[in-house]
C-alpha cells in the first residue's frame, strides 16, 4: 500500500508521509515496522512532488461531504487553456483519481449551454481537476437526484480513462503488440471482436477525446474507426 501511494505521486510530502508512517506503525511488531520503513525509505527520500504544490486532502474531504449531503457548491476554477478563471455553480456527483491527479465530476447549473457546450444536450458531468480549484464554497442549498437518475461513478469510471471531456462513443482498432491483456486492463469496456495471427480487432466504449491521444502514442495500435456517438461534450 505504501508503494502504491508513493508511485501515485498524488499528494504533497506533508500529507503523504504521515499516512505512510501510520501504515508502517500498523504492522504487528517493531521488527516488521522497521522492515517496512527500510523498504520504502529510498523512495521517500527521492519522492518528487507534483508541480502544482497544493495540499488536497482537506479539499477532497470538503467535496466528498458536499457530495454525500447533496449540497450545491460554487467554485472558482482555473482552466488549463489560457489559464482562464471561471466561476461555476455545481451539483457535485463524484471524486475520482487518475494518473497523478484528483478530479471532481459535477453538473453545471445556470449556464448558457448553447454558448459554453459543444453539444448543449450533453447528459454527462463536467470534469474538473481539483488542484485547479482556486476557491470552493459549499452552499446551504441542497439538490435532489431521483434514485433512477443517480450518477453511477463506477460505471462512468469504466468509460473515462483519460479525464478529457468529450462524447461517449465507441472506438474500433487493431492491436498487434505482445500483450493484449495490457489493453484490456487499460480499457475495462474493451471487447475482442476477432484475432488472426496475433493481431486483435478490439472495440471499446469510451468517454472523451483522450482515447485518440492514447492510441496515437501506442506503437502497436491502428485505429479503424472512432464510431462517434450522439452524446455530447461539456467544457470545464
Amino acid at each position: 500500500m505504501c508503494k502504491i501511494l508513493l508511485e501515485s505521486r498524488a499528494l504533497m510530502k506533508d500529507e503523504l508521509f504521515p499516512i505512510l508512517h501510520k501504515l508502517s506503525n500498523a504492522c504487528s511488531g517493531e521488527e516488521d515496522q522497521k522492515l517496512v520503513r527500510e523498504y520504502i525509505g529510498d523512495e521517500m527520500y527521492h519522492y518528487i512532488e507534483l508541480r502544482h504544490g497544493k495540499k488536497l486532502l482537506e479539499r477532497i474531504w470538503e467535496l466528498e461531504r458536499a457530495l454525500k449531503e447533496q449540497r450545491y457548491i460554487q467554485i472558482r476554477y482555473r482552466k488549463l487553456k489560457n489559464q482562464e478563471e471561471v466561476v461555476r455553480r455545481l451539483k457535485p456527483v463524484g471524486v475520482m483519481f487518475s494518473e497523478f491527479y484528483f478530479y471532481l465530476t459535477a453538473f453545471i447549473e445556470n449556464i448558457d449551454r448553447e454558448k459554453e457546450f459543444q453539444n448543449p444536450d450533453d447528459p454527462f458531468p463536467t470534469i474538473y481537476r481539483i488542484d485547479r480549484l482556486e476557491e470552493v464554497e459549499v452552499l446551504d442549498e441542497h439538490f435532489s437526484v431521483p434514485y433512477a437518475e443517480r450518477f453511477e461513478e463506477g460505471e462512468f469510471r469504466k468509460r473515462v480513462q483519460f479525464m478529457y471531456g468529450g462524447r461517449l462513443h465507441r472506438v474500433k482498432f487493431r492491436y498487434s503488440g505482445p500483450d493484449i491483456n495490457a489493453v484490456l486492463d487499460r480499457l475495462p469496456t474493451a471487447e475482442i471482436l476477432s484475432e488472426q495471427d496475433g493481431v486483435y480487432t478490439v472495440t471499446a466504449e469510451v468517454f472523451g477525446t483522450g482515447i485518440e491521444m492514447w492510441m496515437r502514442g501506442q506503437g502497436y495500435i491502428e485505429e479503424i474507426s472512432p464510431q462517434r456517438g450522439t452524446k455530447g461534450e461539456g467544457t470545464a
